[in-house]
């Protein structure tokens, strides 16, 4: 069977709905670890009516925060897949069905660079990457919405033959910069290497990451490790208030490239937004954290 363009249009809204009411569990049991953890009674104070927060939205049907972000979607294309209709245009379609119909409505958060006009159209809304899977028959989507706090403070700077602690020493400084400002505790996501359209998208991927899962390269765990460490030994805890608990996780991926090296580093808020199901070839839905 295909998949079909209505498939892809209704799931493709299904996801961007879900990931405004629900925050992943991976993400609730670090938040409950984090609790556990944290030495400063205001920072617990936050931690808890973050999970607080957490449980109203699933059981009431609300909005995490108000800021819904823009569509942002990451798409793998099985090659076994069979596609019926214009898929990229199903994404585009169901993010404009979920304007029209999602209560409460959103707020126009997709902005013109050139005007600041804002609205919920826009050039290349919503933002799609692509990649394939080799002989699957499925196509997988991830929606992933970015707001102020998550985007607003990734940065990249490339580099020539760097040392692993002048990217460290790199990480800090951009965690440094963004201090409260991105609603924490984050999770932080470093792409090393490849180019500079790569290195961002590596540090992307990175925040998809499970909380808690180890990293498959040994001085890209411990990296990882260190990392964390520092930017929690930060103080800025829980949105700011002082606190053990400023990142929930760091995880660091990297891709080899030429004697320049570009590092990018991105940050998920602590609600740490993604939805991510697969439409299979005989029409039934995989969903995912």
């Amino acid at each position: 069977m295909p998949i079909t363009y209505e498939a892809v249009k209704s799931l493709s809204a299904q996801l961007y709905d879900w990931s405004l009411r629900r925050v992943p569990e991976d993400t609730k049991l670090g938040l409950r670890r984090a609790l556990e953890a944290e030495t400063q009674h205001g920072a617990q104070q936050v931690l808890k009516m973050m999970l607080g927060s957490a449980q109203r939205a699933e059981t009431e049907e609300r909005f995490i925060c108000s800021d819904a972000g823009v569509p942002v979607y990451h798409v793998t294309l099985g090659t076994a897949a069979r596609l019926e209709g214009d898929i990229k245009a199903a994404i585009s379609d169901g993010f404009d069905e979920l304007v029209a119909t999602i209560r409460p409505p959103l707020l126009k958060h997709v902005t013109n660079p050139l005007t600041n006009e804002r609205g919920h159209k826009g050039k290349d809304m919503p933002l799609i990457t692509w990649d394939v899977a080799g002989g699957a028959d499925w196509v997988e989507i991830l929606c992933q919405p970015k707001a102020l706090g998550s985007g607003r403070w990734a940065a990249l700077e490339t580099f020539s033959f760097p040392s692993l602690a002048q990217i460290e020493e790199y990480v800090m400084k951009v965690v440094l910069q963004a201090g409260s400002q991105h609603c924490p505790p984050v999770i932080i996501g470093v792409g090393i290497g490849g180019s500079f359209d790569v290195a961002a998208r590596i540090a992307s991927k990175a925040t998809m990451r499970p909380i808690g899962s180890i990293n498959p390269e040994p001085v890209l765990e411990a990296m990882e490790e260190r990392l964390l460490r520092a930017v929690n030994a930060t103080g800025f805890g829980p949105m700011g208030t002082g606190g053990d608990t400023t990142a929930l996780a760091v995880h660091v991926d990297y891709a080899s490239g030429h004697g320049y090296t570009p590092v990018a580093v991105c940050f998920n808020c602590w609600i740490n937004r993604r939805t991510r199901a697969r439409l299979h070839a005989d029409g039934s839905v995989e969903r995912f954290e």
